[in-house]
């Protein structure tokens, strides 16, 4: 492998290293981990104390909270797991109220509560309605109508408060999520919104239409911050993303890659459609005012998102054509031909 290819596996190679966990993940894994020292005294106690049932009731949920630790490590898929999870813990916390009695009634708030850290907040709110009927339905026989209202009461309030919570923390990180992710002149994607959709492109475990990736540079742009200034510089650039907008689907993903280097994910696109689409973006700037006085063009280099292979082999073919339509002369599309996996091995 040359020392080029060499500093493009260092510029890319990052994206084909470990995936980092979710926060879901890590929360999911993080309460299961609390529960079972929480959980597991009160199971060794009862069998100790020959209470069979709810000894089995309490290592039932161990055992379940170990599996979800082992599955979600090794595989990353939480989201089944966690309603599962939520499903066992509130089923646990009947059982024990109801071989228990009433005085265990206190385990209902933070098996409750839980719920809100692994769930929508409507799902947490849907099955924690389901425990409270059936907690109702344990606790009537037992209890004078006053006190059993007042746990009801307490619980409702419990929910009602951490709904609220949870509602509007998801609706404060999607906000800051998305304008973390947003290029803060063009409003397009930005470098880490790009890595994040290559990734999750890769991980995706669906069959799924074949796709494209294109990079496209402006040819000689810096002729124009020298020329003209940065904030004409900086006009030209929103003005190309209002033609890239104007010429791409809406399934189309665009990117600010870094300076004047931007992305499209060409979602559903194989090879010679997303040429197709290269070509007509490369015209339409072309043939479009950027700049007064100053006509600018785009090169474009286009490689498959072929899954077999990982994003940094796709950055890197597409880098590479990139740089071919530059050599070439600019104002150019030039598109890579697919390449088997032993190719990259080999340095192909």
């Amino acid at each position: 492998m040359s020392d080029a290819e060499k500093g493009e596996g260092g510029r890319f190679g990052w994206l084909s290293g470990r995936r980092k966990r979710s926060i879901e993940e890590v929360i999911l894994m993080l309460l299961c981990t609390l529960s079972i020292p929480s959980i597991l005294p009160f199971g060794i106690y009862r069998l100790v104390q020959r209470n069979w049932l709810s000894a089995a009731v309490d290592m039932a949920l161990v055992l379940a909270m170990l599996a979800v630790i082992v599955h979600v490590w090794r595989t990353g898929r939480h989201r089944v797991a966690s309603f599962c999870v939520t499903l066992a813990y509130s089923a646990g916390m009947l059982v024990t109220v109801y071989l228990r009695g009433v005085s265990l009634v206190y385990w209902v708030y933070p098996t409750m509560i839980a719920c809100y850290f692994v769930l929508r907040p409507g799902v947490a709110v849907a099955i924690n309605s389901g425990s409270l009927v059936g907690l109702v339905a344990i606790l009537a026989p037992q209890l004078e109508v006053l006190n059993l209202m007042t746990i009801v009461v307490t619980v409702g309030l419990v929910n009602l408060f951490a709904y609220i919570f949870s509602h509007r923390t998801g609706e404060q990180n999607k906000a800051l999520h998305t304008e973390v992710e947003l290029d803060f002149l063009t409003g397009v994607g930005n470098r880490r919104s790009l890595d994040r959709k290559l990734a999750d492109h890769a991980d995706e475990r669906r069959p799924h239409l074949a796709s494209c990736l294109l990079l496209l540079d402006l040819d000689h742009f810096k002729q124009v911050n020298d020329r003209y200034g940065h904030a004409a510089g900086d006009r030209a650039l929103v003005r190309l993303c209002e033609v890239m907008r104007l010429h791409t689907r809406a399934t189309d993903r665009l990117f600010r890659y870094g300076g004047e280097e931007f992305a499209i994910i060409a979602n559903g696109a194989a090879l010679l459609a997303a040429s197709r689409l290269a070509e007509n973006l490369r015209a339409a700037v072309a043939s479009t005012c950027l700049i007064d006085g100053h006509p600018l063009t785009i090169s474009i280099g286009v490689a498959a998102m072929d899954k077999r292979t990982a994003p940094a082999d796709w950055l890197m073919q597409a880098d590479k054509m990139l740089y071919a339509a530059k050599q070439g002369g600019r104002n150019a599309v030039r598109v890579a031909d697919a390449v088997a996996p032993s190719d990259y091995a080999q340095g192909a």
